[in-house]
């Protein structure tokens, strides 16, 4: 055993989450995977994290509920409680600006990183801070710019960085220290193996016939995502009677009936199933044969979504981007758009849709990829000191 893990295995590792389940959201499930993992690995584990006591937690790890959230009240729980607890203590930050409140500027937070003492801090930057521009309202100009000094502020203090995405390291300022920063990719929070049982019910229930061919797609549905799908579905539905589309996440219902209600001719093809526990999301989206995720920055390794496709080893359908990583180019894992656009989408998911032949060897390539540079596996081996992340030296 190396000294890094002996070292892991000797810290007690406390995980600061602006959301944790049962609040829904990527970071919550991510910190929910990644704290079983370290307890299964035989490490002390606790998570710190809003709301109220819930009764239900990984196995071997201890949640602590802060009802005051991290505003001045909750960190002097948090500072009291962390206090009666033996040390050393790791502290690991999952950060988005957001999940801590205080509309996304709670620099008294920011504040309590940057000068505590004594322990250990790692931060996880999911996200960094919100966009700004001339173009923008000065609202949002204000809240692009405290996002920008918490970022600097939770920087000064953290022994490693790790990131998402290697499009963060543009964008963060150089930490005061020679700290690199680490380009940890998010992993799926979907099982990447569901029982086939499972898949072939879903399959039957969501194809009128054994001919059709069933797309599909997970996600939140926000505007800018929902604007491509609008670009991109109804034409590929109307060139194949066959084609179905599967729906799958919050928002996915509202979605479908804009979509055919603007589409009306197209109702018969779009299936909406709302949000689903990930057991029967994961059998639902390996019932599909293909994934369509477009992403308005492109396609990138924060994304959970195309994550949980590829986890899955279906054949998916995405694009590059200003934030698309040079890992994704040339990969041969998916099929990959070469710009963020409803045309270009379009065109590459009608080249893939039309070659059903090509899609199990897609498939198998998009579940060997995943498993060798983004399972969760990876996520613990680097974190317990098993395996390197890369180091991203532009930022």
């Amino acid at each position: 055993m190396s000294g890094r893990e002996e070292a892991a295995l000797g810290v007690s590792w406390h995980l600061l989450t602006g959301e944790f389940p049962p609040q829904p959201g990527g970071v919550s499930d991510y910190t929910w995977q990644v704290a079983e993992g370290l307890a299964r690995a035989g490490c002390a584990v606790h998570v710190w994290a809003p709301g109220e006591p819930q009764a239900t937690s990984p196995a071997g790890v201890t949640v602590h509920r802060l009802p005051e959230g991290f505003g001045p009240r909750g960190l002097r729980r948090l500072e009291r409680e962390l206090a009666r607890l033996p040390g050393p203590k790791r502290l690991v930050v999952q950060y988005v600006p957001h999940a801590f409140g205080y509309r996304a500027m709670n620099v008294p937070f920011a504040m309590w990183l940057a000068t505590r003492r004594g322990d250990e801090v790692w931060t996880f930057f999911h996200e960094v801070f919100f966009p700004w521009g001339w173009e923008r309202p000065w609202r949002h100009n204000v809240l692009g710019a405290v996002t920008r000094v918490m970022a600097a502020l939770v920087l000064a203090r953290a022994e490693r960085v790790f990131i998402s995405t290697t499009w963060w390291a543009r964008h963060l300022p150089r930490p005061p220290r020679r700290v690199p920063l680490e380009w940890l990719p998010v992993p799926s929070n979907l099982p990447t193996q569901p029982p086939p049982g499972e898949v072939e019910g879903a399959r039957a229930s969501l194809r009128p016939g054994p001919e059709s061919v069933l797309i599909g797609h997970m996600g939140t549905y926000g505007d800018l995502i929902v604007g491509l799908l609008e670009e991109v579905l109804p034409e590929l539905l109307r060139r194949d009677a066959r084609r179905r589309v599967v729906l799958a996440g919050r928002g996915s219902t509202r979605f479908a009936e804009q979509l055919t209600g603007r589409h009306p001719e197209l109702a018969g093809q779009v299936h909406a199933l709302g949000g689903l526990p990930a057991d029967t999301l994961a059998a639902t989206l390996k019932a599909c044969d293909v994934l369509l995720q477009p992403y308005p920055d492109g396609l990138s390794t924060r994304r959970g979504s195309a994550m949980a496709g590829l986890g899955l080893g279906v054949p998916l359908v995405s694009n590059a981007g200003p934030a698309t990583e040079p890992v994704w180019h040339g990969c041969g894992a998916l099929a990959l758009a070469p710009e963020p656009t409803g045309s270009s989408v379009r065109d590459t998911a009608e080249a893939l849709l039309s070659a059903p032949e090509t899609w199990p060897a897609l498939g198998q390539r998009a579940a060997e990829f995943y498993a060798g540079r983004f399972s969760l596996a990876h996520t613990l081996d680097v974190l317990l000191g098993q395996a390197h992340a890369h180091e991203v030296e532009d930022a």
